[in-house]
């Protein structure tokens, strides 16, 4: 009983960051919620192997890593399925303002962020493959370090180095060529 109510004084502090990370991974709110609530079930079932002094949150955010990772894999080797009911229900559960719940759990922060990263930005960000994006945020929107990222999504340093270098810059193209399109910068100017 010690551990269960440890774990909960711990973790639970990190449910609403989670929650943000698991929108940006998942971009759907239902899923975020589920990816969520798997990431803490595993955690809970593993919190006596955490080891105590290390970084609870680094830990938590492999979990949730992880398995977005392993789902997403799970999920392309199959053919994808559609119940036209969930989409007409998925309509419904936005045009109700069931989003405005999760919104007042976000901090000001997070709001500030999501708005700056609207339209085009959010989608140059979306557009990254997987594992840019994935260390694009746990570095620039989550402020990992890099030996954090590495530990996250056991890789090598090197590799968090690498893929967060490849995926800034392919986002700063993107941003760049949706500045030029908006004529907020000379098309002919030379950008790298």
């Amino acid at each position: 009983m010690a551990d269960q109510a440890r774990f909960e004084e711990e973790a639970l502090v990190y449910a609403s960051p989670l929650y943000a990370a698991a929108m940006r991974m998942t971009r759907n709110p239902s899923d975020a919620e589920d990816l969520v609530q798997e990431t803490f079930l595993k955690a809970y079932r593993a919190y006596a192997s955490f080891e105590q002094g290390t970084n609870l949150k680094a830990w938590l955010y492999r979990i949730l890593t992880n398995t977005f990772i392993n789902k997403y894999r799970r999920d392309h080797r199959r053919p994808s399925e559609v119940d036209l009911g969930e989409l007409e229900d998925l309509y419904l559960y936005r045009r109700l303002g069931a989003e405005q719940s999760a919104e007042s759990a976000r901090s000001t922060e997070e709001r500030v962020l999501d708005g700056l990263m609207e339209g085009d930005v959010k989608e140059a960000l979306e557009s990254l493959p997987e594992n840019f994006r994935i260390s694009v945020l746990l570095a620039d929107i989550e402020g990992f370090s890099y030996k954090e990222i590495a530990e996250i999504l056991d890789i090598p340093i090197g590799t968090v180095m690498s893929r967060l270098h490849r995926g800034r810059k392919a986002l700063e193209k993107a941003l760049w060529d949706f500045a030029a399109k908006r004529g907020l910068v000379d098309k002919t100017a030379d950008h790298e």
